[in-house]
């Protein structure tokens, strides 16, 4: 009995993630983190001056954890923080420019430790399947609690 295709992707969804995040995390650079990685990766994508709440929110982790994350890439100077104007006792957090640099080395690192193992799925094969994955994402993004 296989299992119904929506079930299957997201299986393969979260294996490949698991072992592509083992592969990353080894291959970062001392003290960068895939949880650093991640923070630093939604702000290029979604853009500066995101409240920690909401960030925590959008990667699923607690606020302690973003917390510990951002005091993290604060101490290393790839995020600033500054006040949020709409709530006296939050902070909004703002990539520096170290901070995109960081990114964009994680990223070629990630492409450097992945490529050599994905084996015959061509660079056609993956942009065949992105839009239907953004799209899944998407929908998910939008019924999340």
């Amino acid at each position: 009995m296989s299992d119904p295709p929506l079930f299957a992707l997201l299986n393969e969804v979260s294996i490949i993630e698991h072992l592509a995040r083992n592969r990353l995390e080894r291959a970062l650079p001392e003290g960068l983190r895939v949880s650093h990685f991640v923070v630093l990766n939604h702000l290029v994508r979604m853009g500066d001056g995101r409240s920690l709440v909401r960030i925590a929110r959008a990667v699923q982790v607690e606020r302690p954890a973003m917390t510990n994350t951002i005091q993290k890439l604060e101490a290393r100077g790839l995020v600033r923080l500054e006040p949020d104007p709409r709530d006296g006792r939050g902070k909004l957090v703002f990539l520096t420019p170290a901070g995109r640099a960081a990114r964009q080395e994680a990223v070629a690192i990630a492409e450097a430790a992945v490529a050599p193992v994905a084996g015959d799925v061509s660079i056609a094969d993956i942009e065949s399947v992105l839009p239907v994955l953004r799209r899944l994402r998407a929908a998910l993004d939008r019924a999340r609690d």
